[in-house]
């Protein structure tokens, strides 16, 4: 009897050992070929979040989500970067936006810029023939900021998703529109939770956009003129989870949040739940847009998608230094100066407005102007009907207000309006003012005053 016993012990754990072989072996054979072009590129289950215990089972415990992330491409750095770019990108039943995205954000920056910056993309489609091809492509095009560490491509298993199929119809969707929105939040749990260790900034882009030229420090500067002013996300595109920018501190709450809540809603809609749970209850979008949507088919079910964002420009306004002055009233803390910051704000002028009145930006030195755009009203009321955009050549102060003198009209306001691009002056000029040409009887919004000079922007050097 005891011999029967061990023997059959013997033949458990001799079949134990086979399985455990058999699916080493099987395991093995599944990820070998997705990376043989691209062995001189280590890659490996990375936990970044190293305070955190050992997770085996990211679908059971949504809080370890990190080690669940194989990294595929590039080098981590010991040094935190200032701005991590996070996308992340799956198999288009038609065209594919990702290099193009890429090379966008790498070429529209400098090389001050860049070192300053990590981009991180998510193959998160399932197919690993597409996974493959993908990343050899990305090895080819962009070797060089692999080997820098300014580029990392990362990759998570199937096994680790949770379940995308069943799930709740919310919003009435179908269930393949379902499954789609849903495996994206945890494409973006894994993302945000991943990239949390590697800066001190991290915002969120599509595979699909072009980005303005100098982004960086465009956000370096926007986040520095909210001083100590509390803020959960910073917006600097219009569109969906375009442009998001959040704290790298609040990225692992983030991942959780969208991992926990996965078959709710969309992720633009988690997100303003996310933001609104940590008590910030508007919105902080600052304009022009530094990114822009440039697919022309959707990622889902490769529908014709037409989203443009109005707001986006290729080269951000330069806006120096300058004093703004009025003689309209101001309604609260709308003052003149938020229609030059460049930031969410505008300037709100009350009633009287006459025929006369003047809005005046007094700059610090003379500039040499070739585009100007100013624009007015704000969900299709309080335009400035009727006004005269100038130019002058000097400054007075006088008992009643501020002077430009020399004055030389540009042109006029169009439907609360005005954009000239080449302008074409002999000499610089050391102010802009905006004269109103007739009374009217509603409130005025002036939302944005934006100025290029002739100086080129790849000539600055950025501060990061």
């Amino acid at each position: 009897m005891r011999c029967h016993f061990k023997k059959a012990v013997q033949i458990v754990v001799s079949l134990i050992i086979l399985t455990f072989a058999y699916i080493f072996i099987r395991r093995a054979q599944w990820t070998e070929p997705m990376f043989q072009e691209a062995r001189w590129i280590k890659y490996s289950t990375v936990p970044l979040n190293s305070s955190r215990e050992p997770c085996q089972d990211a679908v059971k415990n949504s809080l370890c989500l990190s080690v669940s992330v194989r990294l595929l491409a590039g080098t981590i750095l010991s040094e935190q970067r200032f701005l991590t770019v996070g996308l992340s990108s799956v198999k288009r039943k038609k065209e594919s936006y990702l290099l193009s995205t890429l090379n966008s954000i790498f070429s529209q920056s400098s090389e001050q810029e860049l070192s300053q910056m990590v981009v991180v993309v998510l193959l998160a489609d399932f197919d690993l023939g597409w996974v493959q091809e993908t990343l050899n492509n990305i090895v080819q095009q962009f070797s060089t900021r692999l080997s820098q560490g300014q580029l990392l491509v990362i990759h998570v298993d199937q096994e680790f998703y949770p379940p995308l199929t069943g799930l709740k119809r919310n919003f009435n969707d179908a269930p393949d529109r379902v499954t789609f929105r849903s495996k994206q939040n945890v494409d973006y749990a894994f993302l945000v939770d991943f990239s949390s260790g590697l800066s001190q900034y991290y915002i969120m882009l599509e595979d699909d956009v072009d980005c303005s030229k100098g982004f960086l420090t465009s956000i370096h500067g926007h986040i520095k003129s909210q001083g100590s002013l509390p803020w959960v996300t910073l917006e600097f595109s219009k569109l969906g989870y375009i442009g998001k920018l959040y704290r790298s501190m609040d990225l692992p709450q983030l991942a959780q949040f969208l991992y926990l809540f996965y078959q709710e809603m969309p992720c633009d809609f988690l997100l303003s739940h996310f933001r609104t749970l940590l008590m910030q209850d508007k919105s902080i979008r600052f304009r022009p847009s530094l990114f822009q949507h440039m697919g022309t088919y959707s990622s889902f079910q490769g529908t014709h998608n037409r989203l443009k964002d109005d707001d986006f420009h290729q080269e951000p306004a330069d806006n120096p230094p300058a004093d703004i002055h009025t003689d309209i009233k101001v309604f609260k803390k709308h003052s003149p100066d938020e229609a030059y910051s460049q930031g969410a704000g505008y300037f709100w002028g009350m009633v009287p407005i006459k025929k006369g009145n003047y809005f005046l930006i007094a700059f610090h030195e003379p500039v040499v102007l070739f585009h100007i755009l100013i624009q007015t009203g704000l969900d299709g009321k309080d335009f400035l009907n009727s006004a005269d955009v100038e130019v002058g050549d000097m400054v007075l102060k006088t008992g009643s207000g501020v002077e430009c003198s020399g004055a030389y009209i540009l042109g006029s306001l169009q439907e609360g309006q005005f954009e000239q691009k080449n302008v074409k002056l002999n000499n610089p000029v050391l102010c802009l003012r905006i004269r109103v040409t007739a009374d009217q009887s509603n409130w005025v919004i002036i939302r944005n005053i934006q100025v290029w000079t002739a100086e080129k922007k790849d000539e600055k050097s950025p501060t990061v």
